[in-house]
C-alpha cells in the first residue's frame, strides 16, 4: 500500500461495490435470522441446568456408587422439603394442634396450575410433625419425588412450586399464632438457587449490555457504533445458544446455573474485545482509505490473525476444562468455548458487514476523513499511552523490575486464600429462607437432620458398620435400611446403613465426619462405601483440587504452543505465559487480603482458583496477544525496540478499553447473590484491569524491549525493505526520545 517515497496511495473503488453492498446486506439478514431463532434460546438456556452436585460427581467417587445403590434400593428418589416451626418460648398444645393441622393439610395445597395440587409430587403424605427434645419446635419432613423436579407449573418448576406453596400456607396458617415456619432442606435450598439465579436470563444480562453501552459511548464518542457492537455480541450469544440448548437438552453436555451465566458473561466480553481490535484498526485505515471497502479489507486481515489467536486461545484452555472429574467443571469447558466461537464468527463477519454498509457515518460525529494521518505515525508525545512508550523506552529495566517486585509482593498473600470449601448455607450473600429454616433446625435437633449419611455394605458387615458409626464422635442414630423398623432392601448382597450427623451436613466438620468415617470403615473392609450429601459435598472439594493439578498445566503447554506458533518464537511466548501467570498469582494475593479482611466472606469454593485461572490466563493473554502481534508487524519496519514503543502507544488505547469492557462484563456476576459468582467478578475484573494497565503495558513490553532482537529467539525477525534505514537504539543509550525513520514518516516517542 505504500510507493517509494513512503506515502499511501489511496485505493482506487472497487469495481465490485455493488456486489460488496449485497453481500453484507445477506449477511447481516442471515445474522438477523439466526438471532430470531438462537434469541429466544438464551432465555430457555435455565430449562436444561442442573445445579444438584450429585449429578456433577466423577463415576469413580465414593458418595456416586452408594448413589447408585440407593436408587436401586428405593422404588423412588425424593428430595426432602424441612419444615421447621419455632416458638423460642416453647411449643404450646394449641400450638402442637395447628401444626398438625398444617401437616394435614399439605398435600391438599393448591397450585398455579388449576386442579393441580402438592400431593401429586410428593412420594407419601407427611402424617405427623416430629417434636424438638427442648419442646421449642418441631420439624416436618415432606418428601417431594426428584424425578417431578423439572415438572413445569404455571412457567416454574414443581420444585420451586411447592416451596412456595409451603411457605405461603404456612405463613397463613401457623404465622399468625406468632410461630415462625421456615422451609429448609434439600428442596428448599434447591428452590432458593432458582430463585437466586433466575435472574441470570434477564438482570444479568441486561446489566451486561448496559455497562458496555456506557463505556462504548465513551470510547467512541458516536450514538450509533456502540449498537452495532452490543447487536454483535448479542448474535454471537444467539449461534451460542443454537447448539448448547440442544446439546444440554440431550445430555451431550452439563450445564449449570454458574455456566449458563458466565456464557453470557463471555460472550459479551469477548465480542465487545474483539469488535473494538477491529473497528479500531478500520478507522485508522480510513484515514488513509478512500474506499470503506479497501481499509475494511485491510483492517480485517490485520486483526484476523490476532483475533484469531486470542480466540483459539480461549477456546483451547476452556476445553482443557473436559480434563475437569467434576461434571459442572467440565460442561463449563463446551459451553464457553462454543460461546466464545459465536462471539468470534459474529465479530468478523456481523460486524464488518454492518460498517460497510453504514461506512463513514457509523462514527458519527467523529467522522474519520482521508487525511493520511496514520495512528502509528502520529503518536508522537501525544497522550498517555505516547509517554507509557516514553517510560518505558528511557527505563526499561527498572520499570520490569519495579513492576516485578510490586506483582511479586501481592502474590505473596495467595498461601492465605482460603478455598477449602463453605458451608452450602453460606453460597448466598442475602439472606434466604432455607439458610434461616437450617439455623433453627440446628438449634433445636442435631444440625445434619434430613441429609443422613449413608453406607454401603456387604449385609453380613451391616452390624461392624453399625459399631464403627456408635463409637464415632458426631454421629448418632444408625440404623440399618432406609425405613426404621423395616428389614432392609438387599441388593447384590449389599444393603444401606443411615446415620445422621450431629454437624449440620453442609458444613466443613461434618466433611471431616465423614473423611473420619472413611478411614474408619476401611478397617471393616474396603467394599464398605460412604455416601449421603456430606459425602458428595466433600468429593466434589476433593475432585476440585485434583483439578487444580492436571487443568493448569495443560492450559499452560497449550497457550504456550498457540503463542509459539502465533509469534514464531519461544523466548516471547516464555515471557508471556510467566508475566500472566505472575498476574494471576499477584490477583488471588490480592483476591484473598479482600475477601478475607474486607468483604469477611466465609471461604471460597475449591474451585474458585481453578475458574479464576482458567479466565484470567486464558482471557488475559489476550491482550499479550493483542499488543505483540502489533509489535512484530512494526518490528518489520522499525526494528525491535522501536516497533515494541510504538505497538504499545498504537495499542494502548484500545486493549485498555477492551480490558475495561472485560471487566465491566464480569462485574454484571456481582448482581447475583452467589457468594462463588461474587469472588469471581471480583477475581476477574481485578485481574483484568491489572493485567491491561500493569503487565501488559508496563511489564511485558519492559522486559522486551530490554531483550531486544533476543526476544524473537530462536528464529529471529525477519525485516521488511524499510526504505530509509531505521535507527534501533541500544539499551544504554540515554536520549529520552527514540527517533524511527520508516515509510510511514518520522516518530518520535
Amino acid at each position: 500500500m505504500s510507493d517509494a517515497s513512503g506515502d499511501r496511495r489511496p485505493s482506487a473503488r472497487p469495481k465490485g461495490r455493488t456486489a460488496v453492498r449485497w453481500v453484507a446486506a445477506l449477511a447481516v439478514l442471515a445474522w438477523f435470522a439466526i438471532g430470531g431463532v438462537g434469541g429466544p434460546l438464551v432465555g430457555r438456556l435455565s430449562e436444561v441446568a442442573t445445579n444438584d452436585n450429585a449429578n456433577f460427581l466423577p463415576p469413580s467417587a465414593e458418595s456416586t456408587s452408594v448413589s447408585k445403590l440407593v436408587e436401586r434400593t428405593t422404588d423412588t428418589q425424593t428430595l426432602p422439603y424441612l419444615v421447621v416451626v419455632e416458638r423460642p418460648s416453647g411449643l404450646t398444645p394449641a400450638d402442637l394442634e395447628a401444626v398438625q393441622a398444617y401437616v394435614d393439610g399439605v398435600p391438599g395445597l393448591a397450585l398455579a396450575d388449576p386442579g393441580r395440587t402438592v400431593g401429586e409430587f410428593l412420594l407419601a403424605p407427611p402424617t405427623a410433625a416430629i417434636p424438638s427434645q427442648d419442646k421449642q419446635a418441631a420439624l416436618v419432613p415432606v418428601p417431594f419425588i426428584a424425578d417431578k423436579a423439572e415438572d413445569t407449573i404455571a412457567g416454574d418448576t414443581a420444585l420451586y412450586a411447592v416451596a412456595q406453596a409451603l411457605r405461603e400456607s404456612a405463613t397463613s396458617s401457623l404465622g399468625a399464632s406468632g410461630l415462625t415456619v421456615h422451609v429448609t432442606g434439600a428442596g428448599g435450598f434447591f428452590a432458593d438457587f432458582i430463585i437466586a439465579f433466575g435472574g441470570i436470563d434477564g438482570i444479568l444480562l441486561l446489566v451486561a449490555l448496559g455497562v458496555v453501552f456506557i463505556i462504548l459511548l465513551i470510547v467512541y464518542r458516536s450514538p450509533i457504533l456502540p449498537f452495532a457492537v452490543l447487536i454483535t455480541a448479542m448474535f454471537g450469544l444467539s449461534l451460542a445458544a443454537l447448539v448448547v440448548f440442544p446439546l444440554a437438552k440431550n445430555g451431550a453436555i452439563s450445564l449449570s446455573g454458574q455456566s449458563q451465566g458466565i456464557l453470557s458473561i463471555l460472550v459479551v466480553g469477548a465480542a465487545t474485545d474483539y469488535a473494538l481490535l477491529l473497528v479500531a484498526r478500520y478507522k485508522e485505515e480510513l484515514h488513509d482509505e478512500e474506499s470503506t471497502w479497501a481499509a475494511m479489507k485491510i483492517a480485517w486481515r490485520a486483526t484476523l490473525e490476532p483475533i484469531a489467536a486470542s480466540a483459539a486461545t480461549v477456546v483451547l484452555g476452556l476445553l482443557c476444562l473436559r480434563l475437569s472429574d467434576l461434571g459442572s467443571t467440565k460442561g463449563l469447558g463446551p459451553v464457553g468455548a462454543l460461546g466464545i466461537v459465536g462471539a468470534f464468527v459474529a465479530s468478523l463477519t456481523f460486524l464488518p458487514a454492518v460498517l460497510l454498509l453504514i461506512g463513514r457515518r457509523i462514527f458519527w460525529p467523529q467522522v474519520p476523513h482521508v487525511d493520511h494521518v496514520h495512528s502509528a505515525d502520529a503518536v508522537g508525545t501525544r497522550g498517555i499511552w505516547g509517554r507509557v512508550a516514553g517510560l518505558v523506552g528511557r527505563q526499561p529495566r527498572r520499570t520490569w523490575v519495579v513492576t516485578l517486585l510490586a506483582l511479586v509482593t501481592c502474590a505473596a498473600f495467595l498461601p492465605t486464600l482460603d478455598a477449602r470449601g463453605i458451608a452450602q448455607s453460606d453460597l448466598f450473600l442475602t439472606k434466604v429462607d432455607s439458610v434461616t429454616g437450617q439455623e433453627v433446625l440446628a438449634r433445636h435437633f442435631p444440625a445434619g437432620s434430613g441429609s443422613p449419611v449413608q453406607i454401603t455394605a456387604p449385609e453380613a458387615k451391616a452390624d461392624a458398620v453399625v459399631q464403627v458409626l456408635e463409637s464415632t464422635e458426631g454421629v448418632s442414630s444408625p440404623q440399618v435400611g432406609l425405613v426404621p423398623g423395616q428389614p432392609p432392601k438387599v441388593v447384590d448382597g449389599q444393603v444401606i446403613v443411615q446415620a445422621t450427623l450431629d454437624a449440620a451436613a453442609d458444613s466443613v466438620e461434618a466433611e471431616e465426619t465423614i473423611d473420619t468415617l472413611r478411614t474408619s470403615l476401611d478397617q471393616v473392609g474396603t467394599d464398605v462405601l460412604v455416601g449421603g450429601t456430606t459425602a458428595t459435598n466433600l468429593d466434589v472439594r476433593l475432585a476440585s483440587e485434583r483439578d487444580l493439578k492436571v487443568i493448569i498445566p495443560t492450559i499452560l503447554a497449550v497457550i504456550f504452543v498457540v503463542l509459539m506458533l502465533l509469534l514464531r518464537s519461544i523466548m516471547a511466548p516464555l515471557v508471556l505465559v510467566a508475566a500472566n501467570v505472575l498476574s494471576f498469582a499477584a490477583t488471588m494475593g490480592v483476591s484473598a487480603i479482600a475477601f478475607n479482611h474486607v468483604f469477611d466472606f466465609p471461604g471460597s469454593d475449591p474451585s474458585t482458583p481453578l475458574y479464576g485461572f482458567v479466565f484470567l490466563v486464558a482471557l488475559g493473554i489476550d491482550y499479550s496477544i493483542f499488543l505483540m502481534t502489533r509489535v512484530r508487524e512494526e518490528s518489520r519496519v522499525r526494528g525491535t525496540r522501536p516497533g515494541i514503543l510504538v505497538g504499545l502507544a498504537v495499542t494502548g488505547g484500545v486493549i485498555t478499553s477492551a480490558g475495561i469492557v472485560l471487566a465491566s462484563t464480569f462485574s454484571a456476576l456481582a448482581v447475583l447473590p452467589i457468594l462463588f459468582l461474587v469472588q469471581i467478578a471480583f477475581i476477574v475484573a481485578f485481574g483484568v484491569l491489572l493485567d491491561t494497565l500493569v503487565v501488559r503495558s508496563l511489564l511485558v513490553p519492559a522486559v522486551a524491549y530490554d531483550l531486544g532482537d533476543r526476544i524473537w529467539w530462536p528464529i529471529g525477525l525477519r525485516r521488511e525493505d524499510a526504505g530509509p534505514d531505521v535507527r534501533d537504539k541500544g539499551q544504554g543509550e540515554e536520549e529520552d526520545a527514540v527517533t524511527v525513520d520508516s515509510p510511514r514518516g518520522g516518530t518520535t516517542i
